[in-house]
């Protein structure tokens, strides 16, 4: 079985069953095996009926006591079957598995896995997996996978799938050398193909992930420090005049705080130096980065250059269009502002097109528009991201190319630390924004067991009679097998119930483009009252009116994801309320998020969070939110990505003397390259 062969390639995956696959992104067998687990669980002992509890996972042996039997419901058909043991008798049913009446025979002995619940006056477990009492000691003590799912996908199949595909597949190329191996002691890449996803103990599978995540990181730093050699050394543009900016300063109905003034004078020197800019303003959500980014947008328009600002949405860049704008009504300053997105009608793309080719436009706000091939700016000397880890850092350089020797400004509200951020940006100056706006109230937070939910919906539906919106961050799309969380579609239907007369929409990264731009809109104007989605929305748009936000499964997220998503609210004046419901019984979970009731500064935040998790926590999915890393944490995996850089500089100063050095270093960034730069992140 090759890599590149079509997931119709494993038995039993029919057309059927390869569609299901597609809808998860696994067109190939390379793709199935890049689809790491979300998390591992450990299978429990074998335990009699009498000691099930329900909403558990329990592993218990019984014997079928008759034949099963298949009867048609709305689910579709469901087969049920009693079994027993000494202590009781439990009630097992599987849907459209019809199968299952030719797999069992009454007097059968068979262990059977699957979380309890109560129903139909006694004990049932649904959907069970059915082992031989030897075959389930054999594997009780290992790592079980545990993946993301889709409708009508079990986790059985996409084990089913891995396990042969690990099993047939050719050898994979191991390009890393040796020494580079030895020096961090890091497995080979067949072993950790093959450990993360049938491990034989955790401590296999954490030297599978190491030498996984290490690849990650190795292939980005060495794919952003190729691009930085590309870039140029000289400035077309070099700003003398800065009155604009200062009257605009003096207008604002607030003073900048000594953290902003510090990084706009850093800000001006860069601008006026001879050699382009390449900075980078970090600072936690909320601290005021947006409007440094103007200043700089609008001193550059006053020395006669064309400034552009890239946005993550078609929302957002509609927020920023309609902030500067009237910035510069208020200010009468007299600079041109134009708008440009992927959604724009046609005659109004052409007419944006002609006022920036002209030279008309001073100050261009987009999307992703901003870079395409049919744009040409007359004298482009700013260019400007927001929100950094949502773009390919090979699309901020084909935006700055756009101009000679442009000026790059991007902005991150991704906390990590100063080193760590010289790692991941290291191409650019590294400046940090560490206080917040003084007029702003701190947000009330409140963790809750999911017992306690009627009364935060009862709270939310308070706030929105007084007028206010509410977010409800759910981890899934929709119901998935193996994952017991909530989920977008199903807790939009419950809110819509239980907020009768209230507007609940929901927001996912599943909908089309234009579907989810409406409903951001919606909710940005008032129309919709509670905006029901994934994290989707960590990178969304202002709504000073939103006050109160409730993360359903609070405890699946890293404490750091959770203060990002937090930041969506607390934009106004308005006092505001997180509600982190946790769907664990786990104490030390408690412990954990009620570090964000102590603390909003968003650096500590991810300090705490490295401190609390503990090693289990890092095998499974990222956590840090940074799309460029299929499983590495940039805060967990810090020595990993000191490491990284580390090799990478080693590779790079070995390429400049061997040909064979520079043709592997060249392979590693043309990897990372696809893997990191070019990939669609929204």
């Amino acid at each position: 079985m090759r890599m590149d062969d079509p997931i119709e390639s494993c038995f039993g995956v029919g057309l059927k069953t390869a569609g299901r696959f597609h809808r998860l992104g696994i067109l190939t067998v390379s793709d199935l095996l890049r689809h790491y687990p979300a998390r591992y669980d450990m299978m429990p002992p074998v335990s009699d009926i009498s000691g099930c509890i329900e909403g558990k996972t329990a592993a218990v042996l019984c014997k079928v006591d008759a034949r099963p039997v298949t009867v048609s419901t709305s689910r579709g058909k469901l087969t049920t079957v009693t079994v027993s043991d000494r202590s009781g008798r439990l009630k097992l049913g599987w849907f459209n598995q019809p199968y299952m009446e030719r797999v069992l025979y009454p007097g059968q002995r068979y262990v059977f896995l699957g979380v309890i619940s109560g129903k139909y006056n006694g004990l049932v477990m649904f959907q069970p997996e059915l082992y031989r009492l030897e075959e389930y000691e054999s594997v009780a003590d290992k790592p079980r996978p545990v993946y993301l799912t889709t409708d009508g996908l079990s986790v059985k199949v996409i084990r089913r799938a891995v396990a042969q595909a690990l099993g047939e597949m050719e050898c994979l190329s191991d390009d890393l050398p040796m020494k580079i191996k030895d020096r961090y002691g890091l497995c080979g890449l067949n072993e950790a193909v093959h450990d993360i996803h049938i491990p034989e103990s955790f401590e296999a599978l954490t030297r599978a992930r190491r030498r996984l995540v290490f690849d990650d990181f190795l292939s980005f730093v060495l794919g952003v420090r190729s691009l930085r050699s590309k870039e140029p050394s000289f400035c077309s543009c070099q700003v003398k005049k800065t009155s604009w900016a200062e009257k605009l300063l003096l207008a604002l109905p607030y003073e900048l705080t000594k953290a902003q003034l510090r990084v706009w004078g850093e800000l001006k020197d860069d601008l006026s130096a001879a050699a382009p800019m390449n900075r980078l303003i970090q600072g936690d959500v909320g601290s005021g980065k947006t409007i440094l980014a103007i200043l700089a947008l609008i001193t550059v328009a006053e020395n006669g250059f064309q400034g552009a600002l890239m946005a993550p949405t078609e929302v957002l860049a509609r927020q920023h269009f309609e902030k500067l704008t009237k910035l510069q009504e208020d200010c009468r300053l007299p600079f041109r502002c134009v708008l440009v997105t992927g959604g724009m009608r046609a005659a109004q793309r052409r007419e944006a097109n002609r006022m920036i080719e002209s030279g008309e436009a001073d100050i261009i706000i987009g999307t992703h528009a901003l870079f395409q091939e049919n744009m040409d700016y007359a004298r482009l000397g700013l260019v400007v991201t927001d929100e950094q880890h949502r773009f390919g850092v090979r699309q901020r350089a084909v935006l700055a190319g756009k101009g000679e020797g442009t000026n790059i400004l991007v902005m991150s509200a991704t906390p990590i630390p100063r080193t760590l951020a010289m790692i991941l940006y290291g191409d650019l100056d590294v400046s940090v924004v560490d206080e917040k706006p003084s007029d702003r109230l701190p947000i009330k937070n409140a963790v809750i067991m999911e017992s306690d939910r009627v009364k935060a919906v009862r709270f939310l539906k308070k706030r929105i009679e007084e007028g206010r919106q509410g977010y409800v961050i759910c981890p899934l799309v929709e119901k998935s097998e193996g994952m017991d969380a909530e989920d977008v579609i199903s807790c939009t239907r419950r809110l819509a119930r239980e907020l009768s007369g209230c507007s609940v929409g929901m927001l996912h990264g599943r909908m089309k483009p234009a579907d989810k731009l409406r409903v951001m809109e919606e909710f940005a104007s008032g129309e919709l009252s509670v905006l029901v989605s994934t994290t989707v929305v960590e990178v969304g748009v202002d709504v000073p009116n939103a006050t109160v936000m409730i993360i359903e499964n609070a405890e699946r997220f890293g404490l750091a994801q959770l203060h990002q998503l937090r930041g969506r609210i607390g934009r106004g004046r308005d006092q505001s309320y997180c509600i982190f419901i946790n769907g664990s019984e786990d104490e030390e979970e408690n412990v954990r998020l009620e570090v964000l009731g102590k603390e909003n500064d968003g650096f500590k935040i991810a300090e705490q969070d490295l401190k609390l998790r503990g090693p289990g926590d890092l095998l499974g999915a990222r956590q840090s939110g940074d799309p460029a890393f299929i499983l590495g944490d940039v805060l967990a995996d810090s020595s990993l990505l000191v490491m990284a850089s580390d090799a990478a500089g080693d590779l790079l100063n070995e390429a400049e003397e061997s040909d064979e050095m520079k043709e592997l270093v060249s392979k590693l960034i043309s990897v990372g390259n696809e893997k990191v730069f070019d990939r669609a992140y929204l």
